[in-house]
């Protein structure tokens, strides 16, 4: 919502006191705003390395869990996708974005290779998503600097390597997705 720009003009002249009043108010009522500031202003961004391997270590206990069937899988792997986005709103981090993601998806097809082995119609939802999120991840990773690359090569090699042998190879053909990378 822009503000009208005497609204802006009105709110510059309140007294010192009342601003911090108005904006402490205002950013107790935003989760993601309040977290920010926290990272940025009192952390000093200095844990994004500790925030992320958190993160790192639910998904290696998750995709660790034994799962009844894909739909599990699936229903395991958006939620620690939402971890992972909180993660990067909050930090700014898009390359843990890409790692993490990374890291998802080649645990989940090691820890879960009995699961994803084979397309059925029980696995066919999980696998498209599996495909989509790989594809996002490469489309991501063309938006970093190139030096980036050597981090990520033998893990996205991994993963394509799976995609085009599990269940998810029709939609990896699909999908047009490489079968190596760079």
């Amino acid at each position: 919502m822009a503000l009208p720009d005497s609204l802006k003009k009105a709110i510059i002249q309140l007294p010192p006191k009342e601003k911090d009043k108005l904006l402490l108010r205002l950013v107790v009522k935003d989760k993601v705003l309040t977290d920010r500031l926290l990272f940025e202003l009192i952390e000093e961004s200095a844990t994004v390395d500790d925030r992320r391997e958190a993160i790192r270590r639910t998904i290696a206990r998750v995709a660790d869990m034994t799962h009844n069937s894909p739909g599990w899988i699936m229903m395991d792997m958006r939620s620690l996708s939402g971890d992972i986005a909180y993660h990067v709103k909050v930090t700014k981090d898009k390359y843990g974005e890409i790692d993490l993601n990374l890291f998802m998806l080649n645990a989940f097809f090691a820890q879960q290779a009995d699961q994803l082995r084979h397309h059925t119609s029980r696995s066919d939802k999980c696998a498209l998503y599996m495909a989509k999120k790989a594809q996002t991840i490469l489309n991501r990773l063309t938006k970093l600097d190139t030096d980036y690359y050597v981090d990520f090569e033998s893990g996205v090699n991994q993963l394509l390597q799976q995609l085009h042998t599990m269940c998810t190879q029709s939609y990896a053909r699909q999908l047009q997705l490489p079968k190596a990378w760079p």
